[in-house]
């Protein structure tokens, strides 16, 4: 991942996280950083890679995807006590890093380069254990005196020391090499943790246990061949031999449990692939595939050939794959959305509609839908429906910081001043922003179209901020 400014003060900062001073593993009773705190650096730190990192990929298909597996593991895991949130880095790198707090970044080169679901899922169950295991937080524990923006500012330039070879030699010169010796061995020692936990929660998954050891034996290879130009993920993660052999051993260990992959994981490799480079290039890509038979998922395959012709804006070509697709695997959620795209560049935005409002009745817990059907009906100036679509889903999903952003489009685009500020609002707030929430209900105040009622919501809203505004200055 690269993180557009590190800056000098970042580097001064790493010479006092010393290892010396870190408590023993397995103890997370000795973590100074409060789960608060965690919690509010990774809040900190993914808002800046959201609004600064141009590879930030919101892809609400592929994110739901990732989350997915996220949250399988996750709910294997006894010692999840927050939230997680899982997220998607636009980079040919096989890399993924975990953030305080919750938060777990995959680079898509991860995505393509697992070769089974159990391999993405050994490795997504790695940084859920850094995350359980409070390894990071450690590492800033004696840094709690710091303010909550500066350790996110810590994080984000580890990250980007960790993985970037000039940044790191900076480092190297800054602190000393002592120093960043000491604090590699201790990362090791997570490592290993992290491996041991990690194996423990992809099983409890249900995931085949063999697919940790499978992509880091891969991995440790890529190392051998290609020397200073390993994968990123080793040079955020350093690989032992010791490493390999202990997986190797526990998962021969395990009883063997069969995980065939999703048809997901197949379409969201489909679908990276086909979005890829120039998309005559994809297109050619796919048919050679299809037509060699060269898939572990004919499905797949259609798929990303339906894709990438429709990027190549031959709606008709795509058509033909897509239904191909149907037959192959029914009304997936992933493949309607995609016939509801080619519908669109069709310029049939009716069939498109009508598409996604078929699939909805399928699959109604699937948010990507709705996202899509409801941009459907704004794009056709239907905002009176976006929003009456919209009022049960943000009660259903009310941390779904997106529907409050289609909602605020649908409110300014009907002139609903009070109602756009409060959605914008609540917009703020799950992305950890209080004082601009607080503006932004304020503004909701002077915006002189509210009745009796939302006047009131109004300023329920805004006292109730303001003493969580309050309450966190004080434990900051």
């Amino acid at each position: 991942m690269r993180i557009v400014v590190v800056f000098l003060g970042i580097i001064l900062l790493l010479q006092q996280v010393q290892a010396q001073n870190l408590p023993e593993l397995g103890d997370t009773s000795g973590t100074l950083l409060s789960p608060y705190m965690e919690r509010k650096i990774g809040e900190q730190a993914i808002r800046d890679i959201r609004l600064r990192d141009p590879q930030y990929l919101d892809d609400p298909e592929l994110t739901e995807y990732i989350n997915d597996i996220g949250r399988r593991l996750v709910a294997a895991s006894p010692d999840a006590n927050q939230d997680f949130e899982f997220f998607l880095i636009q980079d040919k790198t096989i890399n993924a890093f975990a953030m305080p707090g919750g938060f777990i970044g995959v680079n898509t080169g991860l995505l393509l380069a697992a070769q089974t679901e159990s391999e993405l899922a050994g490795v997504l169950a790695h940084e859920v254990a850094h995350v359980t295991q409070h390894h990071l937080a450690r590492l800033l524990g004696k840094q709690e005196q710091m303010s909550i923006p500066t350790l996110a500012a810590v994080i984000l330039g580890l990250l980007a020391a960790r993985s970037n070879p000039e940044v790191t030699q900076a480092v190297i010169v800054g602190a000393g090499a002592t120093s960043i010796q000491t604090q590699l061995n201790y990362t090791r020692d997570f490592e290993r943790e992290a491996d041991r936990i990690g194996f423990q929660y992809l099983q409890q998954a249900g995931f085949d246990v063999g697919g940790m050891a499978a992509f880091f034996e891969r991995m440790q290879k890529a190392t051998r061949l290609y020397e200073n130009n390993a994968p990123a993920y080793l040079k955020t993660h350093p690989l032992t031999v010791e490493r390999i052999a202990d997986m190797q051993n526990r998962a021969q260990s395990a009883v063997y449990k069969q995980a065939p992959d999703s048809i997901e994981f197949y379409f969201a490799r489909a679908k990276l692939r086909a979005e890829e480079g120039v998309a005559r290039e994809a297109v050619a890509y796919f048919k050679e595939l299809v037509r060699e038979r060269r898939y572990a998922s004919e499905a797949g395959a259609r798929y990303g050939l339906a894709s990438a012709l429709a990027r190549a804006r031959n709606f008709a070509g795509a058509e033909t794959e897509i239904q191909a697709t149907r037959k192959l695997v029914g009304p997936h959620p992933m493949v309607e959305l995609l016939a509801a795209r080619i519908r669109v560049g069709a310029g049939d935005a009716t069939g498109a509609r009508r598409i996604l409002r078929a699939a909805l009745e399928r699959a109604p817990t699937y948010r990507p839908l709705h996202y899509a059907y409801v941009e459907a009906l704004q794009e056709a100036g239907q905002h009176e429906a976006a929003l009456a679509w919209l009022a049960d889903l943000v009660k259903t999903f009310p941390r779904d910081q997106r529907l409050y952003s289609l909602q605020a489009k649908s409110y300014a685009a009907s002139g609903k001043r009070l109602l756009l500020h409060q959605a914008l609002a609540e917009t703020y707030v799950l992305q950890g922003t209080l004082p601009a929430a607080i503006e932004q209900l304020q503004l909701a105040q002077r915006s002189g179209d509210g009745d009796f009622y939302q006047l009131s919501a109004v300023e329920a809203r805004l006292r109730a901020l303001r003493a969580q505004q309050v309450e966190e200055a004080k434990r900051r």
